[in-house]
């Protein structure tokens, strides 16, 4: 059964920066683009939110005795295969695996005006996968 109380807290961390990159985003990109400091920031809580996406889907695949993904991006599948959200929800999220490595390793590659112009679907994306597994939690207990 899955740790309930653990999952939750981490919820709580990903809406915590779910509204900080909310609150963060500028309306007009140069301001963005002009704002190092706050790239960063922004980055950080995109690191912060996809880890705490990844760790709640390991915590509940492994509480429930489900298979363990080989990937990050795999993590995901393994929650949409057991219907704790959707196949299209979890190539979503599959897909920021890739910009959180590109962030947590330091890679050259993130690129300014996409992760600004994506950030508002990027935060409902998290928004719907929070809303799915507490419902899968409220539904388990």
């Amino acid at each position: 059964m899955t740790n309930a109380p653990l999952v939750a807290r981490k919820l709580a961390v990903l809406a915590d920066h779910l509204g900080r990159l909310t609150a963060r985003r500028p309306t007009e990109f140069f301001r963005y683009q002009a704002d190092t400091l706050l790239q960063d920031a922004v980055a950080l809580s995109i690191l912060v939110v996809v880890q705490e996406a990844m760790d709640i889907s390991l915590h509940i695949a492994s509480d429930e005795g489900w298979e363990v993904a080989t990937t990050f991006r795999d993590a995901f599948d393994v929650l949409a295969k057991h219907s704790v959200i959707t196949s299209e929800l979890a190539a979503r999220l599959g897909a920021t695996a890739q910009l959180r490595n590109r962030i947590a390793h330091g890679y050259a590659t993130v690129d300014a005006e996409r992760v600004w112009t994506e950030l508002p679907s990027g935060i409902e994306t998290f928004e719907a996968f929070s809303a799915a597994v507490a419902a899968f939690l409220i539904k388990s207990t």
